[in-house]
């Protein structure tokens, strides 16, 4: 890539990243390596011209999950190949033959995010985990050539956000880069599942710019969790119809907007208990609920045990300290 493209390579143990800021493109391609088996790259970049990527495998035994969190792209095998568009909070899955190349392709003057997770099935040392990757998507036939795109998953956008965002170095950055790649991997598999049984009853009215208002009020909802809402007052912000409101945070969430507000206000709870000295009934108050009865029954529901059992055990903790 960098003898096409230009830039410069940063090296930082397993982690690599392409950064570029000429008069092809401008942004970055990262790339880092999870084990022998599973590798992750994620392009953050805006290209100035059309630029498509082709890679000619040596094995039909690679499978490429990807994700869109930002413009789009399109994948196709060979030139000629029809193209499967990835679109804003996409999932994508897609492994070719070893006769066969894969185009990834790139519009122009177009802010791009995207995040591909490839998996060398014969190579992953979890047995579990390689039989589920053959039965589900058949790599092993050399003459197979699997494409698929996904309905919409915000999940996972979270999941990539929280990847970027981890500051720690060594070992533990290491650890945390790992468990967040696999749990994304994970969530792609169970997308994927979730398609092929949903499938014929899926029928979306949403469109992109309607997924992107739910998130935007999700985020939203999640700064402000105090807030007294009303399926009126969210309807009014985002510029969404209640009912598309309801559809959009069955897609992403797979909850309704009110269990989703409920399990945003637990999960503040939840993190007001482990950082702060509020008591109980104070942090009621702060996620803007007014009855400590109905708090502890949606805490037991989500932590299996009360909050204040949950507060003590806390506060029980040994103190460590690390040299």
């Amino acid at each position: 890539m960098q003898l096409q493209l230009g830039g410069k390579i940063e090296i930082k143990s397993k982690e690599y990243k392409l950064v570029i800021d000429n008069e092809i493109a401008k942004g970055f391609i990262s790339g880092v390596s999870i084990e022998n088996a599973i590798a992750y790259l994620e392009y953050d970049i805006f290209f100035k011209e059309n630029v498509s990527f082709e890679g000619k495998l040596q094995n039909s035994n690679l499978i490429h999950f990807g994700y869109c969190s930002k413009g789009q792209m399109a994948q196709s095998f060979g030139e000629d190949g029809i193209q499967n568009h990835l679109s804003q909070f996409q999932t994508g899955i897609f492994s070719g033959s070893s006769e066969t190349s894969t185009l990834l392709t790139f519009k122009k003057n177009e802010e791009v995010k995207v995040s591909i997770i490839t998996v060398d099935i014969l190579s992953v040392s979890d047995i579990e985990l390689r039989t589920q990757l053959q039965n589900i998507f058949q790599t092993t036939q050399e003459d197979n050539d699997f494409s698929y795109v996904g309905s919409f998953n915000l999940k996972i956008a979270e999941k990539i956000e929280h990847l970027n965002t981890i500051s720690q170095n060594g070992l533990v950055r290491n650890l945390l880069i790992n468990s967040t790649v696999y749990l994304i991997l994970a969530l792609e598999i169970e997308q994927h599942k979730y398609d092929l049984i949903h499938t014929e009853s899926y029928c979306s009215s949403l469109s992109q710019a309607d997924m992107e208002a739910i998130k935007d009020i999700s985020e939203f909802i999640k700064n402000y969790p105090e807030i007294q809402y009303s399926l009126k007052y969210l309807s009014k912000k985002s510029g969404l119809s209640p009912f598309k409101l309801q559809e959009g945070f069955k897609i992403m969430h797979n909850r309704t907007v009110t269990d989703f507000i409920r399990n945003v206000r637990v999960e503040a709870a939840e993190n007001l208990i482990r950082t702060t000295e509020l008591n109980i009934s104070e942090i009621v108050y702060t996620i803007g609920l007014t009855s400590r009865s109905y708090f502890s029954k949606i805490f037991k529901a989500k932590y299996n045990c009360s909050p204040k059992h949950y507060q003590n055990y806390l506060n029980n903790l040994p103190v460590l300290s690390y040299l």
